[in-house]
């Protein structure tokens, strides 16, 4: 695993610019660091080494010289396409993947990524067509941004990198807030930076230099255009058993030790089980010494069952608190998901014995884990035995109507599942925007801005729209997004075998029926790992990353960070601090959650760290210094 960044050369621009952004994302790679530089072009990379730990250097070139090469990632079936490629012609020097891309990328161009199986980022410049080629993996494990103003051009794993250069004109991008303040990330290729864009899951850019355009192209789509409705959960229970099993043999190939992730739920449980079939292998778990949120006895008892090592690790409250900072640099942007310093911590502890760890993320997204979707049968038969006038008759009555079990599901009831699924008013709604911005011109209708999501998937039921809204927002931009950065500020390689191109193309034609009934959820999943795992653990019921952080907001020694947090200079050019203090005041009576208080203090506690010249204290080069 590694990190890498890049420019077009301007004039202005000293030459150890590239040093300097390199050293930004260091922690993405610690092992090596290596440059090349042209008249047109300098590249950075940052090397965690993983596999063939003696050869694999970048940047890399073709045989010719005119292409070169920088990667983050692994490609698991390089081996398959170097034969491929031998049996062409190509000749190969190292045994890493890297150089299946380079030679791929002469052989087959932008066809190369039809073929590639993995997790990676990769960007090439090419000499000879003097032009910068770069791609992301098919649901974006890992990140490549590039920052393009018309003028200067540039690309990294990380937006960090840029700060380093000085032709990086660092500017919030003031108008995506409230869609900030509705989803806690931003569901599109835009970034809280102006001019800076991620390259989405499953894309391509071509960067012209010559005429300074850059152009983007969607290689891979997931969508439901094959669903089977003839398949049964006991024969996609198998299906899946055998996925599985091939994707975590696949995921465990590499020159250093593999560990594990485990928390008490099936996902993480399947992935260490199969994992052990094949070699011994340690296991972490994340916990806290409040029992009540504490998964730890779960986890120790499932790996002395199936005859492993676990690592316990626990963090306190002064850990996150203390923390917030930090995880604020490494995010790039803000994201108020509350166990994102809980991956922190729990990569921490995991760096301490293994370089690699397995993750059981993407199985909610792709087999209908989340309990959100079993609301889709209701609101169908309502919407489909009462006509749409009624409906809206109803929910503007009661909306007048004091707070009575049912009121919300009646309102909800006369809106599309663009407008309804929460997930688009995931912290506030517009309502609530209206009252929070200092500026409420600058409020925007969050369904709007995703509907365009759900509109590709119109023709297919309620609960599938939800799984694909989710598989390409919920899924790259918070949870992989929070995997990726909080394991690389440890430099620790976190690999995710559910996340995988082959799973996911059987997930596609999954039918509703084997996904989730009126029994529970990921049916089909929980099957499969039945077979394997205790029962208590298949069908144990999912609980996120539990945490006592709602309870730790109202101890006095943290509810006074966030209160002066709150009446800053930051929060008043940005929000009503009236009502800011008011959702404090609610939460405080519990009649308010969690993130109403975390997404706003880590805005603010974000522009500190990014923005410093506007705040009283230099943060991020404080920050810097403690990464």
């Amino acid at each position: 695993m590694c990190g890498f960044c890049g420019y077009v050369n301007q004039k202005d621009v000293p030459t150890d610019t590239i040093s300097k952004m390199a050293d930004r994302i260091k922690h993405r790679g610690p092992d090596d660091e290596q440059y090349f530089q042209d008249e047109k072009v300098s590249m950075g990379f940052r090397r965690l080494s993983i596999i063939d730990l003696a050869h694999g250097g970048q940047p890399l070139f073709s045989k010719d010289q005119k292409k070169v090469l920088t990667f983050n990632g692994e490609i698991y079936n390089y081996k398959e396409i170097r034969a491929e490629l031998q049996e062409q012609g190509y000749e190969f020097e190292t045994d890493v993947d890297s150089e299946v891309l380079i030679r791929g990328y002469e052989a087959w161009g932008s066809g190369l990524l039809k073929k590639l199986r993995g997790m990676y980022a990769f960007v090439i410049y090419d000499k000879s067509n003097n032009e910068i080629f770069g791609a992301r993996d098919h649901f974006g494990i890992k990140p490549l941004y590039y920052y393009d103003d018309g003028n200067t051009f540039m690309y990294a794993s990380e937006i960090k990198a840029f700060l380093s250069n000085p032709a990086f004109n660092k500017k919030l991008n003031i108008g995506l807030l409230p869609i900030h303040l509705s989803f806690e990330f931003i569901p599109s290729e835009e970034t809280m930076f102006e001019n800076v864009y991620k390259v989405m899951p499953g894309t391509y850019f071509v960067h012209h230099i010559d005429s300074k355009e850059t152009e983007t192209h969607r290689y891979y789509h997931f969508n439901y255009d094959h669903i089977d409705n003839s398949q049964t959960v006991e024969g996609d229970a198998k299906k899946i058993e055998g996925l599985v099993k091939d994707s975590v043999k696949t995921h465990m190939v590499s020159d250093v030790e593999v560990g594990s992730f485990l928390s008490s739920g099936v996902d993480s449980s399947y992935v260490l089980n199969e994992a052990s079939k094949l070699k011994p292998i340690k296991s972490f778990s994340l916990g806290f010494d409040n029992s009540k949120y504490s998964e730890l006895s779960w986890s120790t008892d499932f790996a002395n069952q199936i005859g492993q090592e676990n690592t316990p690790i626990k963090i306190t409250d002064d850990d996150y608190f203390n923390f917030l900072p930090t995880m604020m640099y490494y995010m790039d942007e803000p994201l108020s998901n509350p166990s994102a310093i809980q991956l922190f911590y729990l990569s921490k502890g995991t760096r301490k014995q293994v370089k690699v760890a397995l993750s059981g993320e993407g199985a909610d997204e792709f087999f209908g884990g989340y309990n959100t979707y079993l609301e889709a049968k209701p609101f169908e038969r309502y919407q489909k035995y009462v006509p749409g006038f009624i409906r809206k008759s109803l929910a503007a009555m009661v909306t007048k109507l004091p707070r009575f079990h049912g009121r919300r599901f009646l309102i909800r009831g006369a809106q599309p599942l663009s407008e309804r699924y929460y997930r688009v008013n995931y912290v506030f709604n517009y309502d609530d925007r209206n009252r929070l911005l200092k500026d409420p011109s600058l409020n925007r209708d969050s369904g709007a801005y995703s509907k365009h999501i759900f509109d590709e998937v119109k023709d297919k039921d309620e609960m599938t729209q939800m799984q694909y809204f989710d598989i390409n927002t919920w899924l790259p931009f918070d949870i992989l997004q929070k995997a990726d950065r909080m394991s690389m500020a440890n430099s620790l390689e976190v690999r995710t075998p559910l996340v995988d191109k082959e799973i996911a193309e059987f997930a596609s034609t999954m039918p509703i029926k084997t996904r989730i009934n009126d029994e529970g959820t990921k049916i089909s999943l929980r099957k499969a790992a039945e077979n394997a795992l205790p029962e208590k653990v298949a069908m144990k019921e999912k609980l996120g990353f539990p945490s006592p952080i709602a309870s730790w907001i109202r101890e006095p020694k943290f509810h006074k960070r966030i209160v002066r947090a709150f009446t800053s200079d930051v929060a008043q050019k940005f929000f009503n601090t009236d009502e800011l203090m008011r959702i404090l005041k609610e939460h405080d009576e519990g009649k308010s959650s969690m993130q109403k208080i975390m997404t706003p203090y880590l805005f603010i506690i974000w522009y500190e760290v990014y923005f410093p010249e506007d705040t009283d204290a230099d943060t991020i080069n404080k920050v810097k210094l403690q990464a």
